[in-house]
């Protein structure tokens, strides 16, 4: 038996399956290579933080003022969801007030997830306070200074500007202990909204860190008693921390996930969204700012140590600051993940202020996710934003 085989009839071709094998992993190879190199060497053409226009009202050379004017598009993108932009403003001014040691991009990190944006476009007046980048000139801004000085100063040039009296604040983090100093030691009847978010009010509750801080007060008490020592006799010079110390105990609060976040970017080298995502969020990571010598006394010894607002009242320069004080409408966060601020430091505000109208939420995420992780933009600004407008005209 004789077998014929026809020319007309397609025989596997190997070869060019080969080829193409080749050929795809040269492809891929070279995404990698190319996104590898633009991580590395060109980062900031990846960062899509702080895309949204704003207008410098006033500086003093360091702490400046911004405002974001209405946007020009008609429709915005959060995290997939389409928002109409509101045309008509809302009486009541927002004012963002944020902690020390971090830039402001954390505001406006993706042009889908940032806050700023998704305010101005549901009809609020925005404005922030940015305290800029403080050097070792600047060692001896203590509590009193941002709380007493510069805070009410920047907070009337928002009221020359807007014509309105009345305002809400917005603070996260140390950010929000400033929100309620203010409020508390000015006693401002015109702060009509305050929204406080990963605030420690009890120190001494949050957790492992909590844990830390009792021990502190005890080895603190034990050398006062014994020497009459207190930190506040040193010059505050000593206690002023770079930024790049900041980033790195930033990072050292969840050292594994810093870690896995670039074994993350090493497997997922070939997603371009991916290495642009983590680009951008190290922009903000790795460029935090300076705390000035001050601040770190008075926060190490009447927040952390003595643990002063947990009896509702704290200590601002040779004034007394006292949380009943308060009496805005509140709207305090807290992160059912966060290990600086768990929630049971943060709902003790609610045991002080004496605002008739407060409101307590946990939501997912840690101390920056619940500002501006991938979960908070439908976890809490979309009701954040209802809350305020409901009390903002």
């Amino acid at each position: 038996m004789s077998v014929k085989f026809s020319m007309d009839i397609p025989m596997p071709n190997l070869f060019k399956s080969a080829a193409d094998r080749a050929a795809g992993v040269t492809r891929q190879t070279a995404l990698y290579a190319g996104n590898a190199f633009d991580r590395v060497f060109r980062a900031a053409s990846l960062v899509q933080a702080g895309q949204t226009p704003f207008e410098t009202l006033y500086t003093d050379g360091l702490v400046s003022l911004r405002y974001y004017p209405p946007l020009a598009e008609d429709f915005i993108e959060l995290e997939g969801e389409t928002i109409a932009v509101e045309r008509t403003a809302h009486k009541t001014p927002i004012v963002i007030v944020p902690p020390l040691a971090v830039n402001m991009l954390i505001y406006d990190l993706f042009p889908q997830r940032s806050l700023v944006r998704f305010l101005r476009a549901k009809g609020f007046e925005v404005y922030l306070i940015d305290w800029g980048m403080p050097t070792r000139e600047h060692s001896h801004y203590n509590l009193h200074t941002y709380v007493a000085e510069l805070l009410p100063a920047y907070l009337n040039r928002v009221r020359e500007h807007s014509g309105e009296q009345e305002l809400s604040l917005h603070g996260w983090s140390m950010g929000g202990m400033f929100t309620l100093f203010y409020s508390a030691l000015s006693n401002d009847q015109h702060v009509r909204n305050a929204i406080v978010l990963g605030s420690p009010i009890d120190s001494h509750a949050s957790g492992i860190l909590g844990l830390v801080n009792q021990r502190m007060a005890d080895v603190a008490g034990f050398v006062r008693k014994r020497t009459g020592f207190r930190l506040h006799d040193v010059k505050p010079h000593w206690f002023h921390t770079p930024g790049w110390a900041n980033t790195i105990g930033f990072k050292l609060t969840n050292p594994i996930a810093s870690v896995m976040s670039y074994w993350e970017l090493i497997i997922r080298l070939g997603d371009r969204e991916f290495v642009t995502n983590h680009a951008t969020t190290s922009a903000f990571l790795d460029r935090m700012v300076a705390y000035p010598g001050g601040i770190i006394q008075d926060t190490v010894v009447r927040v952390w140590i003595d643990n002063q607002l947990s009896k509702g009242e704290i200590q601002i320069g040779e004034d007394v600051a006292r949380l009943d004080n308060v009496s805005a409408n509140l709207l305090a966060i807290a992160g059912g993940d966060d290990t600086l601020v768990t929630p049971g430091a943060a709902k003790r505000v609610m045991d002080h202020v004496s605002s008739t109208d407060k409101t307590f939420r946990v939501v997912p995420g840690g101390h920056m996710g619940i500002l501006a992780g991938s979960k908070a933009p439908r976890q809490s600004w979309l009701e954040l934003a209802d809350w305020l407008a409901f009390r903002s005209d």
